[in-house]
């Protein structure tokens, strides 16, 4: 089972000390969304009363599909290609360079958005489609006959051949409503050819299947036959991918758009190894081989460049670094340049090789060191310093790892324990402890994956990097008041307990590519940024106010109690009261004074700010609009918002 180490991180051998995730964000990704031009496809749903009805064709679902997905790839992937090509069209449209040289058969095929990295007449084309219905309906006419699959492949063939020729990962979304396009036997006979020319490429082929209204698609009649499933020895997936393709459609309040939306984002990300045919030694002369996978990485603004408009064209201009000597300012010699650490005043240096063996600990590997029981003691949370990389097997070096790697995710599953392990991630990296844990699938209402089954390695801190509490002392909490936040606490709950971060989008990051975006296209810049991390404050109280006031009236009645038990006793809390009388915790309106006024009730009302106003002021306020001042705070709050929706 021993073969030869020949690990090899993804982009190449890097000489830092981290492992370098710049091939990673930035890894070449082309995608082609082939979409069908069918009538079926131009129909829309059957009109209805309801307002959540679907109210797009089919084809014009997956132009919003297109164009929502370009929107993300400018903000994920900087450097990944995206093309549109439409099929079964009246208008033929394509390149006129050596691409349609090639592919003149191909009568009924439109690129819309030829494949290239998203450029701001490509977003203002589908923009303009999915906002102009009139432009929509000049431009989508059917043709009488229907392109043919070997057609359509053909010509994606020949796309990614000459437009994204290097790329690491290259893939097509097609987007139909017909699940047997072919009537005669060799024209399937020769786009079973074509998408076999297409795998042999590594293109991956991806299908976005719609149901049409009383009638399923039925896969089996021909997409079976060129969307192959995904297998564990392909780098371009962690886990095999379901047989079944799901199917779009609407109905049940799930419109078609976000049911393409869905599947669509699913697989919109490629899924590329940080490092492959990394050796995992089990124990002593027994190992296999595993790739690791960065389920999540943050996203930043693309960085700025200086560029050169003196000429005819814009050019980007290079930066040259030149260091020099600190006393006389000349330029120093390369050569004779050496790294020096800082130690008791004066600088140590070393030379290349020096720094080399001074950071070589081990060669790349995850060495399991033993089994624990997985508790929340002998692995509490606290202790995960990094994010997390997922593993998965590889036959590429060790045959039969697949089967070991099963077995072993198995028993610790089972088991309920976890793998303490040493890592060294490349080559000069420092070795880390790391955790290896056991994850199982998991899978969302829609039947989508949302975390894949595997072995998660987790980063653990070394003695030198926990630090100690500050001293303080603490106030412990009364059993009513843990009572009483308990019950926030359920009030609150998000859906199904779990957080999505599909639903929360960085608000900065998206504000950054909006202006963008506005400026590039010459559109009007936006007023406000959309943040959806922005806590909803109505229903928060509505559902957990009169709780948090309970919490908080039990709090002060608990701090009194504890003060009076406790003088004279240092303790980090907040400021005293004030010597206006017991417990008083806010001013008071004085006699005679008029109160906040109507800007100030309703700025307070639309910020969901009325539970800090004291209960003076709230009767103040309300006795100028003739409103009931009787019953607790909760009442009086509720009478000043039932007013202001009122009006």
């Amino acid at each position: 089972m021993s073969r030869e180490n020949n690990w090899s991180q993804q982009g190449g051998e890097e000489d830092e000390e981290e492992v370098d995730e710049t091939q990673y964000k930035h890894a070449k990704d082309a995608v082609l969304f082939a979409i069908d031009v069918s009538q079926s496809m131009l129909t829309p749903p059957p009109k209805t009363d309801d307002k959540k009805a679907d109210q797009d064709s089919p084809l014009s679902a997956a132009i919003k599909c297109a164009y929502s997905l370009m929107q993300q790839r400018i903000i994920s992937t900087p450097n990944g290609m995206i093309g549109v090509l439409l099929y079964s069209m009246r208008d033929t449209k394509l390149p006129k360079d050596n691409l349609a040289g090639s592919i003149d058969d191909f009568a009924h095929g439109h690129l819309l958005a030829d494949l290239a990295v998203p450029a701001a007449d490509d977003v203002k084309t589908l923009k303009d489609l999915v906002e102009d219905e009139n432009a929509f309906k000049q431009l989508m006419v059917p043709s009488e006959e229907p392109s043919t699959m070997a057609d359509v492949l053909f010509c994606a063939n020949q796309i990614f051949a000459t437009r994204a020729a290097n790329f690491a990962s290259r893939r097509l979304f097609i987007v139909t409503d017909i699940d047997n396009p072919h009537e005669k036997k060799e024209d399937k006979q020769s786009a079973l050819q074509r998408a076999k020319d297409l795998y042999d490429l590594s293109v991956m082929i991806e299908l976005f299947p719609v149901a049409k209204p009383g009638d399923d698609f039925d896969k089996r009649k021909f997409y079976n036959d060129i969307v192959y499933a995904t297998q564990p020895s392909n780098p371009e997936a962690p886990a095999p991918l379901r047989p079944e393709t799901k199917v779009c459609s609407s109905g049940d309040g799930i419109t078609l758009l976000s049911s393409l939306l869905s599947s669509i984002n699913s697989k919109a990300v490629p899924k590329r190894a940080q490092f492959s045919n990394m050796p995992f030694e089990i124990g002593p002369g027994f190992r296999v081989s595993v790739k690791g996978y960065i389920i999540s990485k943050r996203q930043t603004p693309s960085r700025t460049c200086y560029v050169w408009t003196s000429g005819d064209k814009t050019q980007i201009a290079k930066g040259i670094t030149e260091r020099q000597t600190a006393t006389d300012s000349t330029t120093a010699d390369k050569a004779r340049i050496r790294k020096a650490y800082k130690f008791g005043g004066e600088q140590v240096t070393f030379t290349p090789d020096e720094i080399a063996k001074l950071r070589h600990f081990d060669d790349p590997i995850i060495r399991i060191i033993g089994f624990k029981p997985w508790t929340q003691k002998t692995l509490p949370i606290w202790a995960n310093i990094s994010r997390s990389t997922f593993l998965y097997p590889s036959e590429d070096d060790y045959v039969g790892s697949t089967r070991v790697f099963s077995a072993l995710y198995q028993k610790l599953l089972a088991a309920h324990k976890f793998a303490l392990a040493w890592f060294v991630a490349c080559r000069n990296a420092s070795p880390q402890i790391v955790a290896i844990i056991p994850g199982d699938e998991r899978i969302d209402e829609t039947g989508e994956q949302t975390l894949p089954p595997g072995l998660w390695l987790i980063p653990l801190p070394y003695a030198d990097d926990i630090r100690d509490n500050p001293e303080t002392i603490l106030a412990p909490a009364s059993d009513d008041l843990i009572d009483r936040m308990r019950e926030i606490i359920q009030q609150l709950h998000l859906p199904k307990g779990r957080f999505n971060p599909a639903k929360y989008p960085n608000p900065s990051l998206q504000w950054h590519y909006r202006i963008l975006q506005a400026m590039a296209l010459d559109q009007d810049l936006p007023e406000t940024p959309e943040d959806k991390t922005v806590p909803k404050y109505r229903q928060i109280h509505k559902r957990a106010g009169p709780y948090v006031l309970s919490w908080a009236e039990q709090l002060d009645e608990d701090h009194r109690l504890w003060e009076s038990q406790n003088r004279g006793v240092a303790l980090a809390k907040r400021p005293a009261s004030s010597k206006g009388g017991e417990g008083s915790k806010r001013l008071k309106l004085e006699e005679g004074s008029l109160g906040a006024s109507d800007a100030d009730m309703r700025a307070a009302w639309q910020k969901g700010a009325l539970e800090k106003m004291t209960v003076a002021e709230l009767k103040a306020w309300m006795n100028t609009k003739a409103l009931d001042t009787g019953g607790k705070k909760t009442e009086l709050v509720e009478r000043v918002e039932a007013w202001f929706e009122s009006q």
